[in-house]
């Protein structure tokens, strides 16, 4: 009779230490997703940058060709440079920005092993 107390004040002290255990893991899920949508806001930056530079691209090389088509000089030649040259960097943007959006970036790994750690050793515990 005399481990029931102690039983009783480990169970309650297991309860205790399980919830404050799960209002950290969700604390630390929360902060991990706030991280992951600013990434998510990063890339889309990256992409829609690109696709303005692309779009300056597509004007200049435009240009380029309608300068070309009526009077084949140097002006045109420099107007394509320009718009390739564009098309790169708009490529470039558009390439990092699609990177920073691929999944295995947006997994909320730090929770994860949290809770795997935790739910081992729980089960050592047990």
């Amino acid at each position: 009779m005399t481990n029931s107390p102690n039983i009783i004040d480990t169970v309650k002290s297991l309860v205790s230490d399980a919830a404050l255990l799960a209002q950290q893991e969700a604390r630390l899920a929360r902060a991990e997703v706030g991280e992951k949508i600013e990434q998510v806001q990063i890339g889309m930056i990256g992409i829609v940058s690109g696709l303005l530079l692309a779009f300056c691209a597509l004007l200049i090389l435009l240009q380029a060709l309608v300068v070309a088509l009526s009077n084949i000089m140097a002006p045109s030649l420099a107007a394509l440079l320009v718009g390739v040259v564009l098309a790169v960097l708009a490529y470039i943007s558009v390439k990092a920005g699609t990177e920073q959006l691929k999944a295995k970036n947006l997994v909320p790994e730090r929770t994860l092993n949290s809770m795997r750690d935790s739910a081992e050793t729980i089960k050592d515990a047990a």
